[in-house]
């Protein structure tokens, strides 16, 4: 295996804002380095304002294909050549591929929780779900999760700019899944306490709770219960203020590090055509974090 960067070697990454805590770096160059592949993972700080322009440069260098985090997801939809099915039902974009000059535009995100869920020890199928947010993640999870079988999900966003997609979303689900699907505007508590009452698994799929800023969309604690399953997609921290509340009221709790890893997995065999040696990366990348 070689470590060595030099004309040959193929340019990947990560483009978003914040980024220099990401872990992608780490599980990527590994893995490279562990199938001796000649490639590199960098981060670049790159957020809406700056990601045309970002992106035209990548572009020029031929990068071999890259990530996209908070909060470049959605617009990334609209700069790729083509979109997957996925990435177009979503209306986000987390991993782009050079294809012979053409990028094209992923969503692994839902494929990374489901599997991230599963390694919980939980299964989505028939369950209900309350789901925090309506942006490109949040997306990503809702698809997924219809696709592979929950009965039902309420889906919980303020009126942003992802209400009209969401809306859109909702009504393919509908039509197209056994799945219900009903989206809600946040802003009422009791409506939320409701919902959450009859779910099987609470989701918060928004960056509230993610460092330095902190906060938990979930003002009273009573709204949980043991038998929720409580699942946060961030990572950074490891612990964010819903799930430490879930834990101390004794919730099954989980965050999006594992999601991280399988939404990696997927976007390097994009890149690649290899597996990543998921079991080796996890071990050496993953497992530290959780029993920290």
């Amino acid at each position: 295996m070689s470590k060595i960067i030099d004309g040959h070697t193929k340019l990947t990454g990560l483009l978003g804002s914040p980024v220099a805590h990401s872990i992608s770096p780490l599980m990527h160059n590994y893995a490279f380095e562990l199938l001796d592949l000649n490639y590199v993972y960098l981060c670049f700080d790159v957020g809406e304002d700056d990601l045309a322009t970002a992106f035209e440069g990548l572009k020029k260098l031929n990068i071999a294909g890259f990530n996209c985090t908070m909060p470049d997801k959605t617009l990334m939809a609209s700069l790729v050549d083509e979109l997957s099915d996925a990435a177009s039902i979503i209306g986000a974009v987390n991993t782009v591929e050079n294809r012979d000059g053409k990028f094209i535009g992923h969503n692994t995100d839902g494929i990374g929780y489901i599997r991230s869920m599963k390694e919980a020890g939980h299964d989505i199928k028939d369950k209900k779900m309350t789901l925090l947010g309506a942006g490109g993640a949040a997306s990503s999870i809702l698809v997924q999760a219809a696709i592979d079988g929950a009965k039902e999900i309420d889906v919980f966003s303020i009126k942003d700019g992802f209400w009209n997609k969401a809306e859109e979303i909702t009504s393919k689900l509908n039509s197209s899944t056994d799945c219900k699907v009903n989206l809600i505007e946040m802003g009422n508590d009791s409506q939320l306490a409701d919902s959450i009452s009859t779910s099987d698994i609470l989701t918060n799929a928004t960056p509230v709770g993610m460092a330095p800023k902190g906060g938990c969309l979930i003002k009273d604690p009573k709204m949980l219960r043991p038998e929720l399953i409580v699942s946060d997609i961030i990572y950074n921290p490891f612990e964010t203020e819903l799930y430490k509340m879930a834990k101390d009221i004794g919730c099954p709790v989980f965050n999006g590090l594992y999601m991280l890893l399988y939404q990696g997995s997927a976007a390097f065999k994009i890149w690649t055509g290899k597996d990543m040696p998921d079991d080796l990366v996890k071990a050496k990348y993953f497992d530290s974090q959780i029993s920290k």
